[in-house]
């Protein structure tokens, strides 16, 4: 099944080594990237999104701020937060958002296994 996904990061150059990793995955997967937290809110209210994988520190909002929206506007969508800043708070904060947390530099085997968890969870919400 193809599923829609959501890069979020203010450096291009971090949302298109995320593409990378994702396409050489899930080539079949189609992906769309914002810059900020409120253009992935607009992308994530006007089209279907099905998985967010976005960056932690992003001026405005930050990802764990934009997760918890997101999660709001879809409660069922799998969000990882990508970021170097490995701290107990930040991955408890993610899971209180009912975020993943994945470190930087995100390598393809964790990002197979969010997204092998990410398809588990949207297989089993759909009817």
């Amino acid at each position: 099944m193809t599923y829609k996904v959501l890069i979020v990061d203010d450096s291009k150059l971090a949302r298109m080594a995320v593409a990378k990793a994702l396409t050489a995955l899930r080539p079949e997967w189609t992906r769309v990237e914002a810059a900020n937290a409120d253009d992935a809110l607009a992308l994530a209210t006007d089209s279907d999104i099905d998985v967010t994988l976005l960056d932690f520190n992003m001026p405005g909002r930050n990802g764990l701020e934009l997760a918890a929206e997101l999660r709001a506007l879809n409660p069922s969508m799998p969000v990882a937060v990508i970021t170097a800043n490995i701290q107990t708070e930040i991955v408890t904060r993610a899971q209180e958002v009912g975020a993943s947390f994945l470190a930087k530099p995100l390598t393809q085997p964790a990002l197979a296994a969010f997204l092998d968890e990410a398809v588990q969870r949207l297989q089993t919400a759909r009817p």
